[in-house]
């Protein structure tokens, strides 16, 4: 698939069904660990503005435009007959790997962070919603620092149970860091950092309303909802998004084929 630099990393030109299928297609191969981001404005500006971060998320395979201010960017490259119509949300292309899931067990799933109860609401959300998909196993890692030996025991639980789609919620940064400092000692299998997918599908955040999805005010909803833990995250990385897309564009940029 096509992808194109939005302030300095590599962003798919991809949609829902393409995206899963090259996930799928790599979780079966199960020979290697293989790192898949929906980012938005947010982690974007992050990867720019701070080094290791940065360094992280560039060992991702595939990075999605989950924010509708990553599809204007990409689309804003790309002839108008193959422009992006939606962003890939991660919430959502969890839902379509699920489903795409369903009777074949050779696909399964590990559910990495949040509280022990939101991991059950999960279990239980998913085994209706999506009987034929295999939860294989799911892990609620200590709050704050972890131990020496917690990433062993994550590893050990994740190979035990024989996952080959591994959803990691730590929030963002932690779970973009872990995932790109630690992906050649990670077990084979494709790791998402999924970010609130599982606040999101557990019933215990709301997510904002389709129409302010479309134009792109999400997080307008979010900092609305929660505006002492989010309104500094947006004002800045937003801010810090739109400086550096008008900064890029002065210089140009190109394409690259993966």
């Amino acid at each position: 698939m096509i992808t194109l630099p939005v302030i300095g990393l590599p962003v798919a030109a991809t949609c829902y069904e393409e995206a899963v299928n090259w996930v799928v297609e790599r979780a079966r191969r199960h020979d290697t660990a293989y790192a898949v981001s929906a980012a938005n404005t947010h982690v974007i500006a992050l990867a720019r503005s701070d080094t290791s971060f940065g360094l992280a998320l560039s060992r991702f395979d595939l990075i999605c435009p989950d924010g509708m201010p990553l599809v204007w960017s990409v689309n804003a490259s790309l002839p108008k007959e193959n422009r992006l119509r939606d962003r890939v949300y991660g919430p959502t292309l969890m839902l379509h790997a699920l489903e795409q899931s369903q009777g074949q067990p050779e696909l399964a799933h590990f559910l990495l962070g949040g509280r022990e109860s939101t991991l059950d609401k999960l279990a239980r959300a998913f085994a209706v919603r999506f009987p034929g998909a295999r939860i294989a196993g799911s892990y609620s890692p200590p709050f704050g620092d972890w131990p020496d030996d917690e990433f062993d025991r994550i590893r050990g639980k994740i190979t035990a149970s024989g996952a080959n789609m591994i959803w990691v919620g730590l929030g963002c940064p932690k779970q973009e860091l872990w995932i790109g400092q630690n992906k050649d000692k990670l077990p084979p299998g494709v790791y998402f950092s999924i970010g609130a997918a599982f606040a999101f599908h557990a019933g215990e955040v709301a997510q904002a309303p389709a129409c302010l999805q479309r134009c792109g005010l999400e997080w307008a909803y979010r900092v609305i909802r929660e505006p002492r833990r989010l309104f500094r995250r947006y004002f800045t990385y937003n801010s810090l998004f739109l400086y550096y897309t008008v900064r890029d564009r002065l210089f140009g940029g190109s394409g690259r084929q993966s």
